[in-house]
């Protein structure tokens, strides 16, 4: 991976998480929509390009490292409470172990989804230069850091300590990439890997998506019905805009 592509996924982690402590208040209007739309990004980019990807590949065992990374997302979000799709819950037990479980959540999947970037053009075969997989890390790290931010002040941590986190969250997946880089792992390894990260993009991006509203009509607003079709949207452009080259 390239240096850019690495400060990329820093920044991004920083950036969300840095707006947060200047909002420092619970109005998730506008965290909703940019979740609406990174979700629907993420589930775009995944079907598109990630699952074509690896099920290119001969055997049936992909499909169940698939289903591996939905449920194991399924046991991180026990930890992390869901912060990853923008989850804002007040903590039920102590603080300290609160930050623990929810930063233990965090780190694992972000170190998880790292892995595959560095080796994403042998992966898919790619005659281009974009990273779709960096991509939708990127769209669905930012707001994942708002959130954090957001809980843990909520949560009535020192600014100094939910600096501290917010610093370690934003390592965890370059570090993933950037071990993945120096340590050879073979094709079917890393295809492997991104098979586990596509289930938990899956589990992240489905379970934004068909979040309702609080009145508990089961309707989504319209404004994220807009935005998820924008995410889509862009997702569906990245197809067209790859065939013309």
């Amino acid at each position: 991976m390239a240096l850019l592509e690495y400060l990329l996924l820093f920044l991004s982690v920083l950036i969300g998480g840095g707006i947060a402590f200047y909002i420092q208040k619970n109005n998730k209007t506008i965290l909703e929509l940019v979740l609406s739309l990174s979700g629907a990004y993420l589930l775009g980019i995944t079907v598109l390009h990630l699952m074509p990807a690896i099920f290119s590949t001969p055997g049936h065992a992909v499909g169940f490292f698939v289903l591996g990374g939905f449920l194991l997302q399924l046991f991180l979000e026990q930890l992390s409470g869901g912060v990853e799709h923008g989850h804002i819950h007040a903590p039920h037990h102590p603080a300290s172990n609160f930050a623990v479980s929810v930063m233990i959540g965090l780190c694992a999947h972000a170190f998880l989804e790292g892995i595959p970037l560095s080796n994403y053009g042998a992966l898919t075969d790619a005659g281009h230069d974009h990273n779709h997989l960096l991509y939708g890390i990127v769209l669905h790290k930012a707001p994942a850091a708002f959130a954090l931010v957001l809980l843990f002040l909520a949560a009535d941590f020192k600014k100094s300590t939910v600096l501290a986190c917010l610093i370690l969250f934003s390592m965890m997946s370059p570090l993933g990439a950037f071990l993945a880089e120096i340590i050879s792992f073979d094709k079917a390894t890393h295809i492997n890997v991104m098979a586990v990260v596509i289930g938990s993009f899956l589990h992240i991006s489905t379970t934004i998506l068909f979040e309702t509203d609080n009145t508990h009509h089961h309707k989504i607003p319209l404004k994220r019905v807009v935005a998820i079709l924008i995410g889509i949207g862009f997702a569906a452009l990245t197809v067209l805009v790859e065939h013309e080259h």
